[in-house]
């Protein structure tokens, strides 16, 4: 497959039903006729637009997810696909019911792998909690279930439950934690690879209110997933991003909107280097910056999720530069550099500050992005702030507590004075064979505001000091609008801009 440049996932139009019918030829080459008619996705389309979505790889469409809305009781009782779309009427959608159905959901063969099934799954979480419906529910095909004459449907299920049996559909629907309700004989009838029967599934909205039913079109809940990085030696390149897609898979697993790393996630593949001056090693580990950037955008894909690398060194135009890369779920790459070197990487490495900064506009909220040192600097915090965002990402790399003590006190001040949250995520360890890299200490933290929504002592989460491990977090966008407006004191409504002013020199 060739290298992808962006990844969408936007709802179905009708004019695009030509390139519907390319996937459906593609998914379903046994079928004859198209799985869905133009006429049937039309009103599929007027009645629930929300619930049609796809995929496009590159402006290609290669995943689709169709879907209506209906009563939880409908499926009390066993019913059929039939039953369920009133014979593909589909006069069985409640625009005022509590049940998400899933239709259909197809993946073009040539880019499973690409996790797009989970990411339309997540997308049918998302919107469920959004509208405040019970559930998702659909029937599942069993399709190796006809190899097996000797067990029954029930005990199939549970075999593949159990991993004694692997049937490619049921594992991946499980594996997505939804979970078995019933077995329903005669769900397809023109299914014979599962002998007709099939398995209802159902997910559960653990944040179901009823009877209140509320659609917010922006994210509020945003979850961040904080890599606290272990320094150690690694046998290469294979070694190093085996452990970072380790890290990724784990915090994807969460469903979280976030991964951060630390700066200079990649300094274990200097070792190979030590030979030389630390000056010239740090310019070898330059040349895996492209290589570490590509790879990083290529899980952010994979797995549905936005990264933020860290930092690496990049030589450019006999400029060194420490830089770092926001990896979005949509294939889109964004640069970030860190404006402040340190003396140390002056002296020894002979590098030199940037000049970029700038916002981030994700689909979890605006972020910003300051590289360990830059977190001391408060203008630069307070520029992304005046620019809306509503988290600062800081990656950062210490050797000793006292250098840690100065990122974390003013990573906390930041998120004060400008009524955001911090995440500032590091490395722990030793590097014995790397030059001028040898020891860190660190302890990722996610800090808020100072106020009644917030705790008292602005701490939201914290990892273990000095462990390897992650930090899962949940922060509120709602409530930094709240604390805006409404805070016991605020910091960037009140400030005089009758006498001052931050701001960047053109």
């Amino acid at each position: 497959m060739k290298s992808i440049e962006k990844i969408e996932l936007q709802r179905l139009e009708p004019s695009e039903y030509k390139e519907l019918e390319e996937l459906m030829i593609k998914c379903y080459p046994r079928i004859i006729d198209p799985a869905w008619s133009k006429k049937q996705v039309d009103k599929l389309i007027k009645l629930f637009p929300e619930g049609q979505v796809v995929i496009k790889v590159d402006g290609i469409m290669v995943a689709c997810a169709l879907a209506i809305i209906i009563d939880h009781k409908l499926f009390e009782e066993k019913h059929t696909y039939l039953d369920i779309t009133a014979n593909d009427t589909f006069s069985t959608h409640k625009p005022d019911g509590d049940t998400i159905y899933g239709l259909d959901l197809m993946v073009h063969p040539d880019y499973r792998g690409l996790r797009l099934g989970r990411r339309l799954y997540d997308y049918r979480k998302e919107l469920c909690e959004e509208l405040n419906l019970r559930s998702i529910v659909f029937g599942g095909r069993l399709p190796n279930f006809h190899k097996f004459d000797d067990i029954t449907a029930k005990e199939y299920i549970q075999k593949v439950k159990s991993k004694e049996v692997h049937d490619p559909v049921l594992n991946f629907q499980l594996s997505n934690d939804f979970h078995v309700k019933r077995v329903v004989k005669n769900y397809l009838p023109e299914d014979q690879a599962s002998e007709s029967y099939a398995a209802l599934l159902e997910w559960s909205n653990i944040y179901y209110t009823k009877p209140a039913k509320v659609y917010k079109p922006e994210k509020s809940v945003v979850r961040l997933g904080l890599v606290q990085w272990g320094m150690r030696s690694y046998a290469g390149w294979g070694d190093l991003t085996e452990q970072i897609e380790y890290f990724v898979d784990a915090v994807s697993g969460y469903r979280a909107d976030f991964c951060l790393f630390p700066e200079y996630v990649n300094a274990p593949l200097m070792a190979e280097y030590n030979h030389l001056s630390e000056a010239d090693a740090i310019r070898e580990l330059a040349g895996y910056t492209t290589r570490m950037r590509d790879t990083f955008a290529d899980f952010a894909i994979s797995y549905n999720i936005n990264i933020i690398t860290g930092s690496m060194p990049e030589f450019e135009d006999d400029v060194l530069k420490n830089v770092g890369y926001l990896c979005k779920r949509n294939g889109e790459v964004e640069k970030y550099e860190k404006i402040h070197v340190t003396p140390d990487e002056v002296k020894v490495w002979g590098m030199k500050g940037g000049s970029k900064i700038k916002t981030f506009d994700t689909d979890a909220g605006k972020i910003g992005i300051l590289i360990c040192y830059d977190v001391e600097f408060p203008e630069l915090s307070r520029i992304l702030a005046d620019e809306g965002m509503d988290i600062l990402f800081v990656p950062f790399l210490t050797d000793t507590q006292n250098g840690y003590s100065r990122v974390r006190n003013c990573s906390m001040a930041r998120a004060i004075e400008n009524e955001c949250y911090v995440a500032v995520a590091g490395s722990v360890g030793n590097l014995p064979k790397v030059h001028n890299m040898d020891i860190s200490f660190a302890q990722s933290v996610v800090f808020t505001p100072c106020d009644f929504s917030f705790p008292t002592n602005g701490i939201k989460a914290e990892a273990t000091p000095n462990t390897e491990m992650i930090l899962m977090v949940d922060v509120d966008l709602d409530l930094l609008k709240e604390l805006h407006e409404q805070g016991a004191v605020r910091t960037m409504k009140d400030r005089r801009h009758d006498l001052y002013n931050v701001a960047l020199k053109k």
